[in-house]
């Protein structure tokens, strides 16, 4: 009967300690927030590699729990507009920092 008792609480121990590894802090992101993040920042690079007037090796795209970083050196003040315009447009996105700069 103890030893029953005593896998029981491992088993629980061992649980708690896997779900709270898994959840998201101010810092850090859960696996879910990540997927999504992920997903995120691949549609906001295709927005802007769909866009002609936009050369996409000249733009790094961050995302970190909804907040898109858009960073960079582009040629035109123009260029950093629209890449932010594309980028709030995006689903999933909640706030656009633009970090780009011009050469």
């Amino acid at each position: 009967m103890k030893n029953m008792r005593l896998v029981v609480a491992l088993t629980s121990a061992l649980m708690l300690a896997t779900v709270s590894g898994c959840a998201s802090t101010e810092k850090s992101e859960s696996t879910g927030e990540y997927i999504d993040d992920s997903v995120i920042t691949t549609k906001v690079k295709t927005a802007i590699f769909n866009e002609p007037s936009l050369k996409t090796a000249e733009i790094n795209v961050e995302t970190f729990k909804g907040a898109v970083q858009l960073s960079g050196f582009v040629s035109e003040q123009g260029n950093i507009t629209t890449a932010s315009e594309l980028a709030r447009h995006v689903k999933g996105v909640t706030t656009v920092k633009n970090d780009m700069r011009l050469k």
